[in-house]
C-alpha cells in the first residue's frame, strides 16, 4: 500500500512517442500492436481507419519533402536524459524574478520544457539563422571523423554544442536547414496555448519553405498572415534587385481561439477624432439607428434616455418620428443642454460612428470642441502587412543601438530592431514570451521596455546555444566568451537603463539555467542492465557534483511545474528544506533526514513532497515517514528520487 502511494520520479524528458501512441490507442484501439520493443502502431490499418476509400499502396499527394524529414520527426519525439542547472552567479534577482534565460541547444531545451510549459506559452518569437550560405546552423548528427574535423575547426565545441556553416555548396543545403527548423517548430507548437501565436522572422532564401513546413505543422487555417518590414532601407548592395525587407510569418495554435491582433497607434492621451461618421454609410437613411442627439452641459457630454432613443426611429415602418425629434430637442434645450445632432455644415443629416448602446456607456470620455462631438482616438488598430517606418531598420535601431549600449563596441554582428520586436510582441496579450533563437537578447530588452511603458506583466524565456565568440571580435576582447555572455549582459545593461529613465515598478531580473546531463547516474534509469557487483559501487544514484538546487530544478521540471515559481529555502532541524510557491512543493534532498521535520512541513498542507529515497536509514523509517505525512496531510502527493 505504501509503495503504491509513493511516486518514483522518472527524471527525464517526456517520451512524446509513447504519449502519441497512447492517444491514438484511445481513438483506435485496434491499430495498436505489440512487439518485442513494446506497443507500436499498425500504420496501414490506421490509414484505413481514416479513409472512406480502400487504401491500396502509396499515392501521389501535395507535400513538401526532403532528405532527412522523417529523421527530424523522430529526433523531435525522442526523449533525452538531460536537465537544467541553475546558474545563480549569472542571474539577477534570482529569488524574485519571473524571467528565464537558458544556455543550451534549443532542441534539447524545447524537450525539457515540454511537461512544464505544455499549452502555456501565449507568444513565441523566433529569428532563426537565415539560410544565406554563410550562417551557422544547428546540426546534431555526425560521423566520428566529421566530429573530430569540426572540433578542430571550432565548429563543434568542447561542451557538445554543434554549429556548422551551411554553405550553398552543401548537397543538402536546404534539407539540413529545413530538418533543423522542422523538429524545433514541431516541439514549439506543443508549448503554445490554444490562443497562442508564433512569429517567425525569415528572409527570401527560405521564406517559401518555412511557410510550407509551418502550414504542415500548424495547419493552413492557422496561417494569420505575413508582416513585411523595411529592415534595411539602404539595401544590401546586390545587383538587379536589392532587397531591403524581411518577413515575419504569423501562425496561431488555433485561429478560432486567438485574440484579434492589435497594434498601438502611439497617440497621446490628448488625441481626439470627430464622432460624426463620414464617407460610405454615413447618411441618416443608410444607418438610421445611429441617428440620435448628444447632450452637452457645462462641458460634459451625455446621452438621452434609452426610452427616448427608441422613439426616434420606427423599425417596423422604416420612418423617423420628425415631430418627436423636434419635441425631444426642445425638451433638453429648456433644461439648459446644447443638443447636438449628427448634421454636417452643409445641412446633410449624417450618423454617429458608434451605436447608441456604446455611446451611452462611453460618453463621459467624449469632448465638445469646435461645435463638434469628439471621441478619444482609438489606442490601437489592426496591423497592416507592410511596415515601412524608419524605426524598423535593423541597422539604426538594432545593431547600432546595441553597440551604443556597449559604449560603441561591436559586440554582435546583426541585431534586430528593438521596435520590430516590441511592436510584434505588443500585438498579443500580456503573458509569457518564448524566444529560442535569442541571439543578442533583443526580445528581453523589448519586453522590459514594454512593461515599463504600460506597467505590463510580460515574462520572457530566452534560449541561446553557447556559441563561442570569435577571438578577433570586440565581444571577445571585452571578456565575453560566448553569445550567451553577450545576451545576458545586454539584459543587465538595458534593464538598468530603463529603470533609470522610467523608475517603473517592474521585473528587471532573470534566472539563468544551463542544459546539463541528468543529475541521476545511469543506474537510476537502467538498473536492470547492471550486475550486483556494479550496483554495490553506487551508494547514491545522484551524481557527486550536483547540488540540492540542481536536484530541485530537475524535480520541478519532472513534476511539470514552471521555472518562474518562487523558491524559499529554510533550515528546519538542521535540514535544508525548499518551499516552492508556498505549499506547492516542499523538497528536501539531504542525505539524512530528521523525521521530526515532517510535522513542521505538514503544517502548511503541501500539495507535493519530494525526498531522496536514500535519505531514510531503513525501510521502517521510510514507512513511518509516509504514514506520518498521510496522517497529518492526507491530500499531499509523496514522491522520491
Amino acid at each position: 500500500m505504501i509503495n503504491e502511494e509513493v511516486k518514483k520520479l522518472d527524471m527525464q524528458s517526456n517520451n512524446l512517442i509513447s504519449k502519441n501512441i497512447e492517444m491514438i490507442g484511445k481513438l483506435f484501439p485496434n491499430v495498436i500492436t505489440e512487439t518485442d520493443n513494446g506497443k507500436k502502431i499498425d500504420y496501414e490499418l490506421l490509414k484505413q481507419e481514416l479513409s472512406n476509400d480502400i487504401i491500396e499502396g502509396n499515392k501521389e499527394r501535395y507535400q513538401l519533402t526532403w532528405p532527412g524529414k522523417k529523421e527530424s520527426i523522430v529526433k523531435a519525439n525522442t526523449p533525452i536524459n538531460k536537465t537544467l542547472r541553475p546558474v545563480k552567479e549569472k542571474s539577477v534577482d534570482f529569488d524574485n524574478t519571473k524571467n528565464i534565460y537558458i544556455e543550451g541547444d534549443n532542441l534539447e531545451v524545447l524537450k525539457i520544457l515540454q511537461e512544464s510549459y505544455l499549452n502555456k506559452i501565449k507568444c513565441i518569437y523566433i529569428d532563426p539563422p537565415y539560410n544565406t550560405g554563410r550562417n551557422l546552423i544547428y546540426k546534431n548528427d555526425y560521423s566520428r571523423e566529421e566530429e573530430i574535423e569540426l572540433k578542430e575547426s571550432g565548429q563543434v565545441q568542447d561542451n557538445g554544442n554543434k554549429m556548422v556553416v551551411n554553405t550553398d555548396s552543401n548537397g543538402r543545403f536546404h534539407s539540413d536547414w529545413l530538418s533543423m527548423m522542422y523538429s524545433r517548430l514541431k516541439l514549439a507548437r506543443n508549448l503554445l496555448s490554444d490562443d497562442g501565436v508564433i512569429f517567425i522572422a525569415i528572409d527570401d532564401n527560405e521564406e517559401a519553405n518555412v511557410q510550407k513546413i509551418s502550414n504542415e505543422i500548424f495547419g493552413e487555417r492557422s496561417f494569420i498572415g505575413k508582416i513585411v518590414t523595411r529592415c534595411n532601407p539602404q539595401g544590401r548592395g546586390k545587383n538587379n534587385i536589392d532587397p531591403c525587407h524581411e518577413y515575419h510569418l504569423v501562425y496561431a495554435k488555433n485561429s478560432d481561439k486567438m485574440n484579434n491582433l492589435r497594434l498601438s497607434k502611439g497617440n497621446s492621451n490628448n488625441s481626439y477624432k470627430n464622432f460624426m461618421r463620414s464617407g460610405t454609410n454615413s447618411r441618416k437613411i443608410e444607418r438610421p439607428k445611429r441617428f440620435y442627439p448628444m447632450l452637452v452641459k457645462n462641458g460634459v457630454v451625455s446621452c438621452i434616455e434609452y426610452s427616448e432613443y427608441n422613439r426616434i426611429y420606427n423599425e417596423k415602418t422604416n420612418t423617423f418620428d420628425e415631430n418627436y425629434i423636434k419635441e425631444l430637442t426642445q425638451k433638453y434645450k429648456d433644461l439648459g443642454y446644447n443638443v447636438v445632432w449628427p448634421i454636417a455644415q452643409n445641412g446633410e443629416e449624417k450618423v454617429w460612428q458608434r451605436v447608441f448602446e456604446r455611446a451611452s456607456v462611453e460618453c463621459n470620455t467624449y469632448k465638445y470642441q469646435g461645435k463638434q462631438i469628439k471621441t478619444p482616438d482609438t489606442e490601437d488598430r489592426t496591423p497592416i502587412s507592410l511596415w515601412t517606418e524608419e524605426k524598423y531598420s535593423n541597422v539604426a535601431y538594432g545593431t547600432n543601438q546595441l553597440n551604443a549600449l556597449f559604449n560603441n563596441h561591436k559586440v554582435f554582428d546583426y541585431s534586430k530592431s528593438i521596435y520590430t520586436i516590441t511592436d510584434l510582441i505588443s500585438l498579443t496579450k500580456n503573458d509569457i514570451v518564448l524566444d529560442f533563437f535569442s541571439g543578442s537578447a533583443t526580445t528581453a530588452e523589448a519586453i522590459i521596455r514594454l512593461n515599463a511603458e504600460d506597467n505590463g506583466k510580460r515574462k520572457f524565456i530566452l534560449v541561446q546555444i553557447q556559441e563561442k565568440c570569435d577571438e578577433k571580435t570586440d565581444a571577445f576582447k571585452l571578456g565575453f566568451k560566448t553569445i550567451c555572455d553577450v545576451g545576458e549582459e545586454r539584459i543587465r545593461r538595458s534593464a538598468k537603463q530603463v529603470k533609470e529613465n522610467t523608475n517603473a515598478d517592474i521585473d528587471y531580473g532573470f534566472r539563468v539555467y544551463k542544459v546539463a546531463s541528468s543529475n541521476m547516474k545511469d543506474v537510476y534509469y537502467e538498473p536492470s542492465k547492471l550486475k550486483q557487483e556494479q550496483l554495490n559501487m553506487f551508494e547514491s544514484n545522484i551524481k557527486e557534483d550536483r547540488t540540492s538546487e540542481d536536484l530541485l530544478t530537475q524535480v520541478i521540471l519532472d513534476l511539470g511545474l514552471t521555472l518562474d515559481l518562487s523558491i524559499e529555502e529554510k533550515n528546519i532541524l538542521n535540514n535544508k528544506v525548499y518551499f516552492v510557491e508556498g505549499n506547492g512543493l516542499v523538497a528536501c534532498f539531504d542525505e539524512k533526514i530528521n523525521i521530526d521535520i515532517l510535522n513542521r512541513i505538514c503544517e502548511i498542507k503541501p500539495l507535493k513532497i519530494v525526498f531522496r529515497e536514500s535519505s531514510f536509514r531503513n525501510d521502517s523509517e521510510k514507512i513511518n515517514a509516509y504514514e506520518r505525512i498521510k496522517k497529518l496531510s492526507p491530500e499531499t502527493e509523496i514522491s522520491v528520487i
